[in-house]
């Protein structure tokens, strides 16, 4: 068991403010987007071993039985399976799609064919792992997610009284479903001159005299807001296309690959497969390749599940349910002079304090952890959380109790 030391990715959509807030420190004054936790190589948690202080995915290769157990690596290899985050969105991410499998490894074989490096700006697989991903709201959270049904899209897109429009509200109407969605999709993303111009007049004109008289519902200000920060991108035009979501604390998302999503503005516990595979269309300064991304894209208007946990079986464990094992997350809400909550499974862990301060304890160590901290678990670790707080707990999807 150790205490981790981890990155802050300090990504130009992040808030100056919410990890600041949430971990009880002074703002640094600059974008804090992401605080990574994990042994993804690009920005491996470090711990203590020894005298030393070492990165994770470097502990876990040296020993990969001891640290993970035998049935991770059994399932998933030597390494770390899921990665976790805090995420602090200030500015809407990137229209983006993650591939599955499948399309991990082909694309990954293919640009090593073609010897793209690793760390290449254009490079689009950057691993041979899928990306599902799931991210739970810890302040009042607003997202895009999955495309709207064809209908809906075009009702939308009427409503901003954009001639230029038009024809495509018309297909959506006309065109069945995944075929509708493809054409229109497309289209969008490689404009005619003058629709992003005259789009983004109509969304930042919203409603009030002499304005366009479009109605200033919630996602038509969170269109309007991406519009104002991401002037002249032709992602605003395919981000129309997607479901606007609101997620209250507690509430959570699962993307699957192939979903279109992007985040808007919230602070939220995220995990995922530990890949760096995303595929973008717009709304970024890093790479874009349409052709790609449209290759991966899953044209089906899915209902989009809002997710809340379940009972992990009355140790007061609340899981997220997921239908992928490369990981697990649930949410301990821990009281004090309650009894311990056991932590033991034959799988590592990553335990994330969110609120409060909980008490990780095994064998006599003992780490009193506050919002934003975490510890890490070898598999088979016998341990206990304790404490007055909010704790969430990563695992993998396969994790058994020990004992």
């Amino acid at each position: 068991m150790a205490l981790l030391q981890n990155t802050v990715q300090p990504y130009g959509w992040g808030s100056t403010t919410l990890l600041a807030n949430l971990m009880g420190v002074p703002p640094t004054g600059t974008p804090q987007a992401e605080l990574w936790m994990g042994a993804h190589p690009a920005a491996p948690s470090r711990l203590r071993r020894g005298e030393a202080v070492l990165p994770l995915d470097q502990v876990i290769s040296e020993s990969p039985e001891r640290e993970l157990g035998a049935a991770t690596v059994r399932r998933f290899g030597p390494r770390l399976p899921f990665l976790l985050k805090l995420l602090a969105a200030d500015a809407p991410l990137s229209v983006q799609v993650h591939p599955d499998l499948a399309q991990a490894q082909a694309g990954y074989a293919r640009e090593n064919a073609l010897g793209v490096p690793l760390d290449a700006p254009h490079r689009n697989y950057r691993d041979d792992q899928h990306k599902p991903e799931m991210i739970v709201a810890l302040t009042p959270f607003r997202g895009l997610c999955g495309f709207r049904s064809p209908a809906d899209c075009a009702d939308l897109l009427d409503s901003l009284k954009v001639p230029a429009l038009r024809p495509y509200a018309r297909t959506l109407r006309t065109v069945p479903e995944e075929g509708a969605l493809a054409e229109v999709f497309r289209a969008l993303l490689r404009p005619l001159p003058g629709l992003l111009d005259a789009t983004t007049q109509a969304l930042t004109a919203t409603a009030g005299p002499g304005g366009a008289g479009v109605d200033a519902t919630p996602d038509v200000d969170a269109y309007a807001a991406i519009a104002r920060a991401h002037p002249g991108d032709p992602g605003l035009l395919s981000a129309l296309m997607l479901r606007y979501v609101e997620l209250a604390p507690g509430q959570a998302l699962f993307l699957w690959a192939g979903v279109p999503h992007a985040y808007l503005s919230g602070l939220g516990v995220e995990i995922m497969a530990s890949s760096d595979n995303v595929l973008r269309c717009g709304l970024t300064s890093k790479h874009v390749d349409v052709d790609e991304l449209i290759a991966v894209v899953r044209f089906s208007a899915l209902p989009t599940r809002v997710l809340t946990p379940r009972d992990g079986g009355g140790t007061g464990e609340g899981v997220y349910p997921a239908p992928v094992d490369d990981f697990r997350l649930s949410r301990y809400t821990v009281r004090a002079g309650e009894p311990p909550r056991p932590l033991a499974l034959d799988a590592p862990q990553i335990v994330l304090c969110t609120e409060g301060t909980v008490v990780v304890s095994s064998a006599g160590e003992v780490f009193s952890i506050g919002a934003g901290q975490s510890v890490y678990l070898a598999a088979g670790v016998e341990a206990a959380l304790r404490g007055a707080g909010t704790a969430f707990r990563a695992t993998t999807g396969t994790a058994g109790v020990v004992g």
